[in-house]
This record gives C-alpha cells, sequence and structure tokens, in this order.
C-alpha cells in the first residue's frame, strides 16, 4: 500500500518571502500539503537574489528552503490580481504570509477579510514581534531578534566572551516550526469545530519561549545567564576536550557516565576528588576539571577515543565540517540527502525530512519552483481559467511566468 502524507489535500497560499515563512512553507509541503507561493512577477521572493553561491544563476538558499511549492507570479496590487487571490482564499485550507501587521488589511486579504468568504481560513501570520503589543510595528530580522530575544548573550566561543550570533538563522527557523505546528494544530481543531481561525506568531515570542532554562533562571532567581562557551552551564564535564589531534566532544550527563569515563580515562582517583565528587562540584571547578582532563585526552588521537569512549557507551562526537557531516554514512542511510531534479540546474542535493513516520513517505515531491513557473497551470486548476484569460493576464502583467 502506498504511503500517503498526512496532508494531502490540503491547500495553502503562501505569501512569504526570505526564512521563517518559507520554511514552514517547505514543512507543509514536505508533508503533502499543495503549497502555492505567492509572489511578485518582477523579482519575486527576496532571497532568489540572495548569494553567492548560485547554482546556473539560481539561489541555493532559495532552492534550499521552497522545494516542493508551486509558484504563482501575481501582482497583488492589481484589482485583477486581487481578485485572483480572494478567489483562490475561498478554497483554500491555509493563508501564510509574513508582512508586517496591518499590510494584509490595506490590501484587503487580512483575517477579518477573509473569514467573511471562508470561515473555515486558517490564517497563520509570523512577523518579528507579532501583531500585539508595542514592537508589533518594528521591522524583524533573525540578527535582531537573536540579539533582542537574549541568545546572543549566552553564546561565545569563550567563557564571558563576546556576544556572537548563533551561525545559523534559527530565529527564522524556530519561527516558522512554531507556525507549522500552529497550523497542524489549527487543522486538527478544525476537523471538531468546522471553523478557522488567525495564528500569530512572532518571532521574538519564539525566542523566548526557546531559552530553556535561561529565562526561568532569571524570572526565579533573577540569575543573568552568560556565556560560558562550548560546555554545558549546568553539567560537568560536558564540552569541548583538546585530543592529541584535533578535538572530542563529551557529554557526562550523570554520575554513572561521569564514573565510567574515569575509568576509561584510568583516572578513576578523580571519583572520590572533593573538587569534583558530585556534579555541583565539577559544574563549580570546571575549568580545573578541563585542565586534568585534556591532560589526558590530548594523549591520543579523536578516532582513538571515540572508539574507547564509544564502547564504554559514554556519548561523545567529532567536530563535523559540512563536508564531514555531508558524507555520513548513517545520514545517507537515514534518507536524509535527497536528489531532485531542478529544470534549470539539473540535480539539486538537499537536506531531507527529518521526521520519520511508519505510514507516512518521506518521498520529496519536487524543486524549488522558477519564479510564476506553475502561474498557468495554477489558474486553470484551481479558477478554471482558459488560455485566452491566462495569455491576456499576462499581457497586462497581472501574471508572469510560464
Amino acid at each position: 500500500m502506498d504511503k500517503q502524507k498526512p496532508l494531502e489535500g490540503v491547500l495553502v497560499l503562501d505569501l512569504t518571502r526570505v526564512l521563517a515563512g518559507p520554511y514552514c512553507g517547505m514543512m507543509l509541503a514536505d508533508m503533502g500539503a499543495t503549497v502555492i507561493k505567492i509572489e511578485n512577477p518582477l523579482g519575486g521572493d527576496d532571497s532568489r537574489h540572495f548569494g553567492p553561491p548560485y547554482i546556473k544563476g539560481e539561489s541555493t538558499y532559495f532552492m534550499a528552503i521552497n522545494r516542493g511549492k508551486y509558484s504563482l507570479a501575481l501582482d497583488l496590487k492589481k484589482s485583477e490580481g486581487k481578485d485572483i487571490f480572494l478567489k483562490l482564499s475561498e478554497q483554500a485550507d491555509v493563508v501564510l504570509e509574513n508582512f508586517r501587521p496591518g499590510v494584509m488589511e490595506k490590501l484587503g486579504f487580512g483575517y477579518e477579510d477573509l473569514r467573511k468568504i471562508n470561515p473555515g481560513i486558517i490564517y497563520a501570520a509570523i512577523s518579528g514581534f507579532g501583531h500585539s503589543g508595542p514592537l508589533k510595528n518594528f521591522p524583524g530580522y533573525d540578527l535582531v531578534v537573536q540579539a533582542m530575544g537574549g541568545i546572543m548573550s549566552i553564546s561565545s566561543y569563550q567563557e564571558n566572551g563576546p556576544f556572537t550570533k548563533v551561525g545559523v538563522s534559527e530565529a527564522d527557523i524556530v519561527a516558522g516550526m512554531f507556525a507549522a505546528f500552529g497550523i497542524a494544530l489549527a487543522l486538527y481543531q478544525r476537523q471538531k469545530t468546522k471553523i478557522g481561525q488567525k495564528i500569530d506568531v512572532g518571532m521574538l515570542d519564539c525566542q523566548f519561549a526557546f531559552l530553556k532554562p535561561f529565562v526561568e533562571n532569571y524570572l526565579n532567581l533573577k540569575i543573568v545567564s552568560r556565556p560560558v562557551g562550548n560546555r554545558h552551564p549546568l553539567i560537568a564535564p560536558f564540552g569541548v576536550f583538546k585530543t592529541r589531534d584535533s578535538e572530542i566532544v563529551i557529554c557526562c550527563g550523570n554520575q554513572r557516565l561521569w564514573e565510567k569515563l574515569c575509568q576509561v580515562l584510568r583516572c578513576e582517583y578523580l571519583i572520590k576528588d572533593r573538587l569534583f565528587i558530585d556534579n555541583a562540584s565539577r559544574t563549580r571547578n570546571h575549568q580545573a576539571l578541563k585542565d586534568v582532563l585534556e591532560e589526558i585526552t590530548g594523549t591520543r588521537t579523536t578516532r582513538q577515543w571515540l572508539g574507547l569512549l564509544t564502547k564504554a557507551g559514554i556519548p561523545c562526537g567529532t567536530i563535523n565540517t559540512m563536508k564531514d557531516v555531508c558524507r555520513l554514512k548513517h545520514i545517507r542511510q537515514r534518507n536524509m540527502i535527497k536528489k531532485l531534479y531542478h529544470r534549470h540546474t539539473g540535480i539539486f542535493k538537499t537536506s531531507g525530512i527529518p521526521v520519520k513516520m511508519s505510514a507516512a513517505s518521506d518521498e520529496l515531491s519536487q524543486p524549488a519552483p522558477t519564479l510564476g513557473e506553475h502561474s498557468s497551470f495554477i489558474l486553470k486548476q484551481y479558477l478554471k481559467m482558459s488560455a485566452k484569460q491566462i495569455r491576456e493576464l499576462k499581457e497586462k502583467k497581472i501574471i508572469g511566468g510560464n
């Protein structure tokens, strides 16, 4: 029996650009939803132009987060373009947008407008600071939210070092994931209530909710957390240690693992040392502990320690580059590297779906679309337009693409 995807039959109109919204739309498409990406005919999504790197003129950034979608290049500022969007909205299950609060209302596409023509519509809005509160009109990019949300204040390459951003645009991606979660919940709830709802996702809210337990440490104990570099702030040993040829990550999350580590490193005397007698002591004396352990880990190579520690059941790992992780046999066997055929670039390799469901396929449907690639198809399929009508819309520059 063919494995169906859980969101098959769900129609999503995706008006988002750049990362947070498109990542959400990608997650929905990965799970079987039909996602129509509605873009400005004059250039499309900003991220189509992010780069280098490019592959034959196509941005890898854009292609990485827009797979599985259909592109409709539509001018929403013109009355005929607005009419097309409203007619599509009558059939849609979800509208996804990441404009600043108020923009959709000015266009006549706000939640209150759309629910009048489609009471079951699920309207998901992603913005920097949400649709209420004193900061609601502030523009919000990932780096702004990382800074204001607090994660930069606990991130650095060294103890109490200079604040730094996270290497990936996590504020955007986390917001996109929360939005996809909210949409799935709203779809489930609609099965019972028969009505839709508005989902308001603020990136700052998501970042705040993401910072466990640092937020609670301050709210309850007035502890202002600081960067601790490449170690855990509450557990030791739990960090990066030098070896003879590179570095290794070792994580002892409880007393049993700590004692096992001492046995493997042949330093059992540390188990009874008052400086390291329990986790609180080890955390308090983390630098002294690191110095002692690195005298030992520096005597063997990373590969040698990996073998010894893994055999003993102690969590550990190498620090992989993108090249290293992409070459991991485990990643490939978990179906986490996929190939899609793009009309311009040819074969495009991308990461797979990390949620493995026993009754649902983890195959990807199609690559990221070129701008307006499916405009004609969408208007024929959903609005039953004739070839003549579509040609006239193209001549008026209401729609773009093939």
